[in-house]
């Protein structure tokens, strides 16, 4: 096993390699977001791979309805990962795709032998807070972030993948952090993938009233599992100029508290004096 002793907690499971999932959004727009969930896993002890053949999971053609062209993406998803033990995605919507959509699409193509080895892949595919908290049995990753943030619940995370409260359990681990309640909070934002490209209004009216509710909260960070989420609901903020920032889960739990030299400490207490 992989995973450095005494770094998962009881009733931890054994995971040997964990396989990043990047999602196509993180991997062309916010690498960051993906690179913040490897500092987080290597902390823990675990080896993580970035299989380079991974591609979209298919998710935006299926929920347009092109099934077919949907198909060699879940084709491609089971090739690369299924040598795995587990593998992680910083987004509750891709994993939720990955859970719900997958298996659809392997029935909707009379494929018995893809709708198995999708299952298995199923089994074994984790939102960033699952893997941290049900397999490597962590809550406090040793992050450290004093500031105040609010936390926005995406509608997939919740109603798809179920990724319940680990986000909030792991958020409340966090050293030196603020967490204010957001109102509303399992609200959509209306972003929902192609919903706000064909319903622009009626998108745009559910992002202000979600914008109006974290800027409510007097919170300096709006934090949310699922990057594109975060990209809609941010954008109304930065045009309402609230001064609230963007960031994802995985890359407050990536930040540690700063280690100072001991000529450093003993400034910093000369200072307090």
């Amino acid at each position: 096993m992989d995973v450095a002793e005494g770094a998962a907690g009881p009733g931890a499971k054994p995971v040997r390699t964990v396989a990043l999932f990047a999602t196509c959004a993180n991997d062309v727009m916010f690498p960051d977001t993906p690179k913040a969930v490897v500092s987080i896993l290597e902390r823990l002890g675990c080896h993580v791979e970035f299989p380079a053949a991974q591609t979209c999971c298919g998710q935006i053609f299926t929920n347009t309805g092109y099934f077919d062209e949907a198909l060699p993406l879940v084709r491609n998803f089971v090739e690369t990962f299924e040598k795995y033990d587990a593998i992680v995605a910083p987004s509750g919507s891709c994993v939720g795709s990955v859970r719900d959509q997958h298996p659809m699409l392997a029935e909707y193509a009379g494929d018995s032998l893809l709708g198995r080895r999708v299952a298995a892949i199923v089994a074994k595919t984790y939102d960033l807070s699952e893997l941290l908290v049900d397999v490597l049995g962590v809550v406090d990753v040793g992050a450290y972030f004093p500031h105040k943030v609010t936390y926005h619940p995406t509608c997939h995370s919740l109603r798809v993948a179920k990724v319940g409260d680990r986000p909030m359990q792991l958020l409340q681990a966090v050293k030196g952090i603020t967490i204010a309640e957001l109102p509303d909070a399992e609200r959509c934002c209306g972003f929902g993938g192609t919903f706000s490209l064909k319903n622009p209004d009626i998108s745009v009216a559910m992002a202000a009233d979600k914008a109006r509710h974290v800027a409510d909260t007097g919170a300096e960070y709006l934090v949310t599992g699922d990057n594109l989420c975060l990209l809609n609901i941010s954008g109304v903020l930065e045009r309402q100029h609230a001064g609230i920032k963007p960031i994802h889960l995985a890359q407050i739990l990536a930040q540690t508290e700063p280690v100072h030299t001991a000529a450093e400490a003993a400034v910093a207490v000369e200072v307090t004096r």
